[in-house]
């Protein structure tokens, strides 16, 4: 793969909004880039390529508004470089792969924790102000509160993933108040959409192309959480961004983002099976309350937060879930 010509700062159009998209060529990030760049932004993408797709930004190569550079969070003095310029920073990598981070014990401390202090270090030194961090639902644990509001706790995380986006929204809130950053934080539901590469519907449609006469799924499909596409994400941290304003008393705050209904993963199942016209396909569940170790078996978040402020997301869970697998099904590579 031939990487596009990486240019400085200066290399970049003049006089316009640029943000700078951690981990922009992954599938939220690829997906705020396109939308940026409609909107008339400038946009910077900084990332290692280590989940992302060169492609899914590709068509951007040539565009004087457009930037990509190859390189890692982890490497401080390159992020001070690049983020020279740029109003703001979405902050979206990490490490993407939950159950390899059990394998990795280091994997999300390098990655979401070290990464993040990194970036906010570099906002420090280069006058940079704002962040949009994704977070995750995960952070709750089983808090036991349903809805849960972003006042829940104590917060258990039950995986090395939502450890570590914890940690990275306590050191945001941390360098926010010491050194006058702006910090949104949104603690995602499941963010479903074309150019996915993991999670529950993406595996299913995986499966079945493998074998079209059972779907296996992992625990008893009782498993219950709220599903929205990335197109209401990334409206969602736009409407915060711009209509909920931090101020100095109150410089970072947390939002959680989603849609009201969820779908059960048994649900899923049969919606991909009709999707897929495969009517005889049986369905094997593996049996536990848990799919895998460290998954969070029933989310239920309060999105009531965001819809005072005016947002609530365009589809239902099921309709999500619907749209994302038919356009998987669709497209190649799967």
């Amino acid at each position: 793969m031939q990487l596009a010509q990486e240019k400085g700062p200066s290399g970049i159009t003049a006089n316009i909004r640029r943000a700078l998209i951690t981990g922009g060529s992954g599938f939220i990030g690829s997906h705020l880039v396109d939308r940026l760049l409609e909107r008339g932004e400038g946009v910077t993408v900084y990332d290692n390529l280590s989940s992302g797709h060169f492609k899914w930004i590709e068509a951007h190569i040539g565009d004087p508004r457009f930037r990509f550079v190859h390189a890692d969070v982890l490497d401080l003095e390159r992020l001070c470089v690049e983020m020279s310029g740029h109003h703001a920073v979405w902050h979206l990598a990490a490490n993407g792969d939950i159950r390899r981070g059990f394998q990795e014990t280091d994997l999300d401390i390098n990655q979401s924790v070290i990464g993040t202090r990194n970036v906010l270090e570099a906002m420090r030194r280069t006058g940079v102000r704002d962040i949009l961090f994704s977070s995750s639902g995960s952070v709750y644990g089983e808090t036991g509160i349903t809805p849960t509001p972003e006042t829940a706790g104590p917060l258990l995380p039950l995986s090395f993933y939502a450890a570590a986006k914890l940690s990275a929204e306590a050191f945001i809130s941390a360098f926010s108040s010491l050194f006058g950053l702006r910090g949104w934080i949104f603690r995602f539901g499941n963010v479903v959409g074309t150019r996915m590469s993991r999670g529950v519907t993406h595996d299913f449609i995986r499966k079945l192309r493998a074998n079209p006469a059972e779907l296996e799924v992992l625990g008893d499909g009782m498993q219950e959480k709220p599903y929205f596409t990335v197109g209401d994400c990334i409206s969602g941290m736009l409407h915060a961004y711009e209509r909920i304003p931090l101020t100095a008393e109150k410089c970072c705050d947390i939002f959680n983002l989603g849609c009201a209904s969820r779908t059960t993963v048994a649900r899923i199942a049969r919606i991909v099976i009709e999707e897929m016209e495969l009517p005889n396909a049986r369905i094997r569940y593996t049996g536990g309350r848990q799919g895998w170790p460290g998954d969070q078996p029933q989310v239920d978040l309060s999105f009531e937060k965001m819809e005072r402020n005016g947002w609530t997301s365009s589809l239902t869970s099921d309709e999500a879930v619907r749209q994302t697998a038919h356009a998987l099904i669709q497209a190649a590579g799967v």
